[in-house]
């Protein structure tokens, strides 16, 4: 483990970003869709924070995780998990299985790996360990 405070400050402007969509944007474009695109570089900058694996294992990681949790949706996880009640839960998780999610999450990481890498070579990234 480590800790790079690059992929951490993009991962708290990420994260307020979210916050920002989530409470105040009520759309059908932004939220549904940028939401999820900029959920993966969120999970991604936060993998990267904090382990150093290579940038192609931890997008495709990311990108399998974001798909399962959307096949999970499919099945109504939350509910079979008893979770139903919980706002949290029903955000975090979601609750609405939407083929189009695929799109945006491989969006998503196709733009963290073409920032990757064509931002890279021009940017020091820390790696301090904490």
């Amino acid at each position: 483990m480590r800790f790079n405070a690059y992929y951490f400050y993009w991962t708290v402007l990420l994260f307020i970003t979210e916050v920002y969509i989530g409470i105040f944007v009520k759309d059908d474009f932004v939220r549904p869709y940028m939401g999820d695109f900029l959920v993966v570089i969120l999970i991604y900058t936060f993998v990267r924070t904090f382990f150093k694996y290579s940038i192609l294992k931890t997008a495709v990681g990311v990108l399998l995780f974001s798909f399962l949790v959307e096949i999970l949706q499919h099945f109504n996880i939350v509910e079979v998990l008893g979770l139903g009640s919980s706002a949290l839960a029903r955000t975090v998780i979601g609750t609405s299985f939407d083929r189009e999610d695929f799109i945006a999450y491989t969006l998503g990481i196709t733009m963290v790996l073409g920032c990757e890498r064509w931002l890279s070579p021009y940017v020091k990234h820390s790696s301090k360990a904490s």
